[in-house]
């Protein structure tokens, strides 16, 4: 089994794992949220550790040790991206499966299980992204959006669209729903290294709102910002940022 098809049979199992925690019923609010993260987390880990022993490992949901620094290959994961919307009931959060390789993330995946259908979105089997002609569509913090976003929307006569999880906003671009996912607040490394590796399959732009690259599997795992947009827009961004 390569990596790739790796990463998508795990996030679509945890994926299927954190729906049957969540329709048992036996949970809600933060127990729910508490009981999906740990569930999903425990079958990634030792999923991981069977299949790939040799790799490093990095989970927001577990103890992090400074064994991954000697590795180049990280797998990088987040068993639940938006915890609160996943105990919230709602369909915007997602999983994440993402492995690192010598700082860039290269292969991912990103399960999107609220949505149902099964859609999982990964590294190795990528379509056309759809196109879409007018105003840009910015993904946003559903409770608290990037100054620098809501600037640039301005800017470009865009459009704001509120959402949950760094996944689920990221693969909206992925997926045709919008054109640009400006990030300013902070996140750590498992927020963005499936979506980022998913998103560049695609052939999206992904950096730092600078333009440098988003480098993974630092000692420091908290990454200040990020840019994930189409690249017809690229250009304009950083125009918008620079004014």
């Amino acid at each position: 089994m390569t990596d790739a098809e790796l990463a998508a049979q795990l996030a679509e199992t945890a994926g299927h794992i954190l729906l049957t925690v969540r329709d048992s019923g036996i949970f809600e609010g933060k127990a729910l949220g508490n009981a999906g993260d740990e569930t999903a987390n425990e079958f990634l880990i030792h999923a991981l550790r069977y299949l790939r022993p040799a790799d490093g490992l990095l989970s927001e949901e577990s103890q992090d040790t400074e064994e991954r620094l000697d590795k180049g290959r990280v797998w990088i994961i987040d068993p639940v991206d938006g915890t609160r919307e996943y105990s919230e009931m709602r369909s915007d959060w997602a999983v994440h499966v993402g492995l690192s390789v010598d700082g860039v993330a290269t292969v991912g995946a990103v399960a999107l299980p609220g949505l149902g259908g099964g859609i999982v979105l990964h590294t190795d089997k990528m379509g056309e992204l759809p196109v879409h002609d007018g105003p840009p569509r910015l993904v946003v913090s559903r409770t608290r959006p990037a100054a620098e976003a809501i600037s640039v929307a301005d800017r470009l006569g865009g459009e704001l669209l509120p959402m949950g999880s760094a996944g689920a906003k990221a693969m909206a671009i992925v997926r045709g729903e919008a054109d640009i996912y400006l990030h300013s607040g902070g996140q750590f490394e498992w927020d963005s290294c499936a979506p980022v590796a998913v998103a560049s399959a695609y052939g999206l732009h992904c950096s730092r709102i600078d333009g440098s690259p988003l480098i993974y599997n630092k000692r420091e795992t908290y990454m200040p910002d990020l840019l994930i947009c189409r690249k017809e827009w690229t250009e304009a961004v950083f125009d918008a940022l620079k004014s």
